[in-house]
């Protein structure tokens, strides 16, 4: 009898933890620091928030083929194809994952390359870097701080005052006018 007591139990548990288990990771666990901005992209301040963690489907379910294909499988969209690679538009351009500032216009500068490019990320805290050594190269992808989005690559061949290149999809990216 207290055999069947237990197995009831524990068949009950496990029916209960069914529907959390297939809705996916959930944020509110791990907490990372990013620096913030007012829609004018001027920084006010540093806040510790949460990861976003998504399944591959929840990403799927919000995100275009292309962006997910660049984003979450750190995909490369074809050079002169992106949408924000001539844009000389004020403004800043945000993660189109998670809405984290990633960029300023006021750094962007027209590198010839066919991808937008920066000299600089609005904040160092925004942005994650790490060693790619796909392709027979070594490079330094530069992946969203909050949600490990893919963003693109940077270089050690910009201009003036950083030297550096950062070299970002536009499917990564969602502009927002400074106005």
């Amino acid at each position: 009898m207290n055999t069947n007591m237990n197995r009831r139990k524990w068949l009950g548990l496990c029916a209960a933890a069914l529907p959390a288990a297939a809705a996916g990771p959930k944020q509110g666990g791990k907490k990372v620091r990013i620096a913030e901005f007012d829609a004018k992209g001027v920084r006010t301040g540093v806040a510790e928030v949460d990861k976003v963690v998504k399944s591959a489907a929840e990403w799927k379910q919000m995100l275009t083929p292309e962006q997910f294909y660049v984003t979450r499988q750190e995909g490369t969209e074809r050079a002169f194809t992106g949408k924000y690679a001539k844009t000389k538009d004020d403004g800043v351009y945000k993660c189109v994952c998670c809405g984290t500032a990633l960029f300023d216009s006021k750094t962007k500068y027209e590198s010839g390359t066919g991808w937008p490019s920066f000299y600089q990320p609005i904040a160092k805290e925004n942005v994650h870097e790490k060693a790619d050594n796909t392709l027979g190269m070594r490079r330094v992808a530069v992946d969203c701080a909050r949600c490990d989005a893919h963003l693109g690559h940077v270089f050690p061949d910009g201009p003036r005052p950083t030297g550096l290149r950062y070299c970002m999809n536009s499917a990564s990216l969602n502009f927002v006018d400074r106005g």
